[in-house]
């Protein structure tokens, strides 16, 4: 079978205070970050784990996070670049239902849904504080869900699924797999940073912070013993050198 491709797909970049990034660091310093998703061209299916923001629902609902969006860095305009078209998703993965990470799951018609059962009920009934984070329902009423609990969750061959709660009830960090490269294993909101990595701080926005301390240890003991690149979710200074669509990794 061969290698799996990898495109990072660049969404453009929000702002948020750098005490948001690591809780409580750096107060009234802000931060503008990015936003990516993966796209894994497999020989099974093609999958997207998360869609980015959506810039009208940004603009209308969130602007003091000043988003920076051009027309190719929506996810129609990113998947163009790396040679697909909204319909060709197969399976929708999303790491959590946050704004910033399904602003283009409605655009993916013909796209299974693949989330934690937790997500869609924090969804539907966010806590008072989770409110803007699941402020984009948009894709909410037409999605095709296949709800999902338990770790270590085999998604494809060489694809598979960590349960790194803590930012959110049912948050899932991402492996994939390859015979010619390192393992890439996708943080999503369970580390923002290589600092909280490093410095094992969790960002300010969170259901349960001792939760998202331990995942953050997983995180950086999943990498260790499978040998993986670990990319968390929204680090600026990794993320210029990343390669992005129409690039990609793996594939060989």
């Amino acid at each position: 079978m061969a290698d799996p491709k990898v495109f990072l797909l660049n969404h453009g970049s929000l702002v948020i205070d750098r005490s948001q990034v690591l809780w409580h660091f750096d107060i009234g310093t802000p931060v503008r970050f990015p936003v990516y998703s993966v796209l894994v061209q497999h020989p099974d299916a093609l999958v997207l784990y998360d869609s980015g923001f959506d810039l009208d629902h940004v603009e209308k609902v969130l602007p003091f996070e000043l988003p920076e969006q051009t027309k190719e860095q929506s996810l129609e305009g990113q998947l163009k670049i790396a040679g697909f078209k909204p319909t060709d998703v197969d399976l929708l993965i999303n790491s959590h239902f946050h704004f910033d990470h399904v602003g283009g799951n409605k655009i993916l018609t013909k796209a299974t849904t693949v989330v934690h059962k937790a997500e869609v009920a924090h969804l539907r009934a966010p806590e008072p504080f989770e409110r803007l984070g699941y402020s984009d329902k948009s894709f909410d009423s037409t999605a095709n869900y296949k709800l999902i609990a338990g770790d270590d969750y085999h998604i494809l061959p060489g694809i598979r699924l960590f349960e790194t709660p803590g930012h959110t009830a049912g948050h899932y960090s991402m492996l994939v797999e390859m015979k010619n490269s390192k393992p890439m294993l996708f943080a999503g909101d369970a580390a923002y940073t290589l600092e909280s990595l490093e410095k094992e701080v969790i960002a300010g926005f969170h259901l349960d912070p001792v939760a998202s301390v331990e995942s953050i240890r997983r995180l950086k003991y999943l990498a260790k013993t499978l040998g993986a690149d670990l990319f968390p979710s929204h680090d600026m200074v990794p993320f210029v050198d990343w390669k992005k669509a129409p690039e990609f990794y793996g594939g060989k």
